[in-house]
């Protein structure tokens, strides 16, 4: 008797620490304390936000499963293919890139694509269909009110430093002065229009006369650009990026509904919230 109700109590006291460790339970999935704070940390919000984020996530997955959406791997791996070649990498550089940058290991990745697909099949069947194409004064609308967005240089003026060795080059980013004959020079014009999107977000967050982060240079081994000059601004206009803002328009319209349509799935879900973060 008295090994039967030590069992139990035993019982109780692991569903008492499981409980515990719960935060919110959403149809029946559990979202933990350590889910919301890891959140928070990754995405750099408050509470809220991390547990709204969360809940969402769920939904999503439960929509997901109901719906019977799936990715193959061919899918994920073309997927893969398709960021590799933008980046002007190999697949293999591209894993070295992302577990530099993120500490995400290639099997992690795959997954994260897989999620990222199969959100994007469950935002097609709920939204797509619901939208309309943006009318020319949308268009111009939206062009006048982000006009800023489409101001750039028409071309960098650039120093390229490569090198096999990172530490070395991290030498020559924090000290200009330095010099060693494994780190090769090469100094280019970049025109805004013919690089890649990454790379001209890169050097448009950069300041004159200093270095971009270091990256992988799609080699094997990384490169850092020293931003010498830009060519004069230049401004395009709207015919030149109108594909740009019709994108642009769609997914905020595409947000609205998905938007509305998790707060509606939300508001009648089984969705019980235990306790928050301290």
């Amino acid at each position: 008797m008295k090994k039967i109700l030590l069992l139990v109590l035993f019982a109780l006291f692991l569903d008492a620490q499981v409980y515990d460790g719960i935060a919110v339970v959403v149809k029946d999935e559990a979202i933990t304390l350590e889910d919301i704070k890891k959140e928070m940390k990754i995405s750099h919000v408050d509470v809220k936000t991390a547990t709204d984020t969360l809940i969402r996530q769920k939904l999503e997955a439960a929509e997901i499963k109901e719906r019977q959406i799936t990715v193959s791997s061919s899918e994920v791996y073309d997927d893969i293919k398709k960021i590799a070649s933008r980046n002007n990498m190999s697949i293999s550089d591209l894993y070295d890139a992302v577990r530099e940058a993120n500490g995400l290991g290639s099997t992690q990745f795959k997954e994260k694509i897989r999620q990222k697909l199969l959100s994007q099949k469950l935002y097609s069947s709920i939204a797509y269909a619901s939208i309309d194409e943006p009318s020319q004064e949308e268009i111009e609308e939206y062009f006048e009110l982000h006009k800023e967005e489409f101001n750039h240089p028409a071309s960098f003026f650039v120093v390229i430093y490569d090198a096999k060795n990172k530490e070395l080059l991290e030498k020559k980013v924090n000290n200009p002065m330095f010099l060693s004959p494994q780190i090769a020079m090469n100094e280019q014009e970049l025109p805004y229009d013919r690089i890649s999107p990454e790379l001209a977000a890169l050097l448009s967050k950069t300041q004159l006369h200093t270095f971009t982060p270091i990256v992988p240079n799609g080699k094997g081994g990384f490169m850092s650009f020293y931003l010498k000059s830009l060519k004069s601004t230049k401004e395009d206009g709207i015919e030149s990026v109108k594909n740009q803002i019709i994108n642009a328009i769609m997914a905020q319209k595409r947000e609205v509904i998905l938007s509305d349509y998790f707060a509606r799935l939300r508001d009648n879900a089984d969705i019980n919230i235990i306790r928050m973060p301290q």
